[in-house]
């Protein structure tokens, strides 16, 4: 099967969205599907992109496809990106759209239904009603007025869990729905998680333990909560620290600024983007990781983090019960004073973190492994196009 992907920006420096489309391709790649990934990039996503799969084997390689530059006119429409988009679509089986709001979505999916190609959308969180609330007024219109249709035309929509699949039922969309998780390549994150090379190449650390936070820096990702729940923390503990690994989202001086007042700018450390073994290094190292986001659709950072063996401390808006279920951590609600106290509990015992650590590894080896994953969606893929191509012989009789 001729795959497609499209994303307006595949750099994995943007977040997990792009590292878990990158290995998911690949790992339908290794089961032999012919997959390109369609997206804007210059030499920085690619260089980018080549440092995230570093060690992947050369069978699961994909095609990327950099989509042209756009002019100033061309850039709300995708101009230039649909002029590209055209022969890519026309040689795909299926096309696999990823996210909402972005033009060049509008243009391929217009394409696809043009040429009668199927497509599904994986909208990664944006529709769900926090992401909604965000720039209500433009999404409210932009629904009404092309992207409603965008949506209806697609063979399924690809939800990443059971929560993003119901908090989006108040839209009313008539498209089916296939709820399929992330994942991840477990033997290589093992392989490549060696126990204290980041603590090694980073001797600011000392012997002192530390929380991680590996994310984007935006409001979302609840930063404000960690910063309080942190500085709660260190009270009564002078010996651990905060590791704060991500590309800055908007929320990168507010967090500074509050760590900054509670004194705590030489216990805390911002990384910037980490991409490859160092990211698994660092979760293979941390005491725990943090994740108090008031919003997300899958976090791959969660699950990467439980492959290496870290305690995951996560709000109640990661929509990851099975982190709770599985004893691999805690899902606590959007609270400092309820994350302050799971990191101290996790600080505080260390066979307690080690048995959520082997549960957590546990959990990722049965249930989200990007094998698994793939044929998964490859069998979903199939299975929408035959049901088109049947709903196309009926409409034709």
């Amino acid at each position: 099967m001729k795959v497609l992907h499209v994303i307006e920006s595949i750099d994995p420096s943007q977040g997990g969205p792009q590292c878990s489309i990158l290995h998911h391709a690949a790992a339908q790649g290794m089961l032999d599907a012919d997959v390109g990934i369609a997206s804007y990039m210059d030499d920085a996503a690619k260089a980018h992109v080549a440092e995230e799969l570093d060690g992947t084997p050369a069978h699961a390689r994909f095609s990327l496809h950099p989509l042209p530059r756009e002019s100033a006119v061309g850039r709300p429409f995708a101009l230039a990106a649909a002029r590209a988009l055209g022969p890519l679509i026309a040689h795909a089986d299926f096309v696999h759209l990823h996210g909402v709001w972005e033009p060049v979505l509008l243009q391929a999916a217009r394409i696809a239904r043009r040429l009668g190609k199927p497509y599904c959308l994986t909208a990664h969180g944006m529709l769900d009603p926090w992401s909604l609330s965000q720039k209500r007024l433009k999404k409210r219109i932009a629904l009404f007025a092309t992207h409603r249709r965008m949506l209806h035309g697609a063979c399924f929509l690809h939800m990443l869990n059971s929560d993003e699949r119901a908090l989006i039922a108040p839209l009313g969309l008539n498209s089916s729905m296939v709820t399929i998780a992330n994942g991840v390549n477990l033997g290589d994150i093992i392989a490549r998680a060696v126990p204290g090379r980041f603590r090694a190449s980073f001797p600011a650390l000392g012997d002192r333990s530390f929380v991680l936070f590996l994310s984007r820096l935006h409001r979302k990702k609840g930063l404000d909560v960690l910063a309080s729940a942190f500085a709660e923390v260190t009270k009564n503990r002078p010996d651990v620290d905060l590791v704060v690994i991500g590309p800055d989202g908007g929320a990168e001086q507010d967090f500074r600024a509050r760590i900054a007042a509670s004194g705590l700018g030489s216990r805390v450390h911002l990384l910037g983007p980490v991409f490859g073994a160092r990211k698994f290094e660092a979760m293979a190292d941390c005491a725990c990781f943090c994740l108090p986001s008031r919003q997300e659709g899958f976090s791959v950072a969660i699950i990467e983090a439980l492959a290496c063996g870290a305690p995951a401390l996560i709000s109640e808006g990661c929509h990851f019960p099975q982190v709770g279920a599985a004893r691999a951590g805690r899902v606590l609600p959007l609270d400092a004073d309820a994350f302050a106290n799971a990191m101290g509990e996790v600080l505080d015992d260390p066979e307690a973190a080690a048995a959520m650590g082997a549960a957590g590894r546990q959990l990722v080896h049965e249930r989200y492994t990007w094998p698994a994953i793939a044929a998964m969606m490859l069998r979903a893929y199939s299975e929408a196009t035959v049901a088109k191509r049947a709903s196309a012989l009926r409409a034709a009789l």
